[in-house]
């Protein structure tokens, strides 16, 4: 078992004693994610919405907007490849395309009804300075929901001065650096202000030191073979002391998505510690699930299947990634 002493004691004496994710009772699952985990987040949403009651996406795109190509991925929906490449434009996404596609999946029962997503709240957080997924691959993705979801369930911020990174209030590079860990200081709290779109207003954070714990569970109990299909040995859960009792009964779950390069292997544990969550969480009797990528020779960067590096049914509910995380969504939402 690889183990990473990358940050303090505890992270690496939680790596070190790797166990499985409890069966907990909580409820009230949502999503959210940066860069690749955001788009994971909308396909996870949009293919679970029966499932899932709403979304946060910083710096992601519509479902399915690569549709397989790592070439579309990389020029279209992103700009990761040469400037030269790069073919980002307003509407260049082709959001009609999308919805037929989405439909068709609906249609074909591969993911759930879309009717589903007419409940949901979204969030969505554009930087504007954001060189790698423009502001224009963003409000394609608002053109995407607004043909699901009414726009006074939307919510949608792109005037933040910010680079491709998460934004905090307190923790990071300089809000306009692009760098790792990709999490920067933008005196934003992103993570609090998806979080109270989605279930608010909520109690405030807690402003001290945290009151749970972190668990680091096996992800080969939910994916085979996870290091083949990029996929850490390892995700985390932070329990609050809140939900520690009862089976996490009245608890709500919020799955955090990272982004590319923010891997256990390239970061250790910075993301679960340092993105904003676990405050809001302890307060607010939220579980966090932070499941885990790992770089492959197809998806070096560690990103989430968003692109068919691994799956070409990455989008669907039969995803071998989005299955997997379904599967510990629904070990920690046991029914009681």
């Amino acid at each position: 078992m690889r183990i990473f002493c990358l940050l303090v004691l505890w992270v690496c004496a939680a790596q070190a004693q790797v166990g499985s994710l409890p069966t907990m009772r909580a409820g009230q699952v949502s999503v959210s994610g940066l860069s690749s985990g955001a788009f994971m987040a909308v396909q996870f949403e949009v293919a679970y919405s029966r499932s899932v009651i709403g979304a946060g996406v910083i710096a992601g795109g519509p479902y399915f907007c690569a549709q397989g190509s790592v070439l579309t991925a990389t020029t279209v929906c992103s700009c990761t490849t040469d400037l030269l490449l790069c073919r980002v434009r307003p509407g260049g996404t082709r959001v009609p395309d999308l919805i037929t596609l989405t439909d068709w999946f609906a249609a074909s029962q591969t993911i759930d009804p879309t009717s589903a997503l007419a409940g949901h709240r979204v969030w969505m957080l554009s930087g504007d300075a954001d060189s790698v997924v423009p502001q224009a691959v963003m409000t394609d993705l608002y053109t995407y929901y607004r043909h699901y979801v009414d726009a006074n369930r939307i919510s949608y911020r792109r005037n933040l001065n910010a680079e491709h990174a998460m934004p905090t209030d307190s923790y990071g590079n300089s809000c306009r650096t692009l760098a790792s860990p990709y999490i920067n200081n933008c005196r934003y709290d992103a993570a609090g202000e998806l979080l109270n779109w989605i279930y608010g207003p909520l109690n405030a954070r807690n402003s001290g030191a945290l009151s749970g714990r972190f668990i680091a569970f096996d992800q080969s109990e939910f994916i085979a073979l996870p290091a083949w299909h990029g996929m850490a040995d390892f995700g985390y859960l932070y329990i609050p002391a809140s939900c520690d009792s009862g089976g996490g009964l009245g608890c709500k779950l919020h799955v955090a998505f990272h982004g590319c390069h923010q891997d256990p292997d390239s970061i250790g544990a910075t993301f679960v510690r340092h993105a904003g969550y676990n405050a809001w969480a302890d307060n607010n009797r939220l579980l966090i699930l932070y499941p885990q990528t790992a770089a492959t020779f197809t998806n070096p960067n560690a990103c989430w299947d968003w692109f068919a590096h691994d799956d070409t049914r990455y989008a669907q509910k039969n995803g071998r990634q989005m299955a997997a995380v379904k599967r510990m969504v629904d070990r920690l939402t046991t029914p009681p």
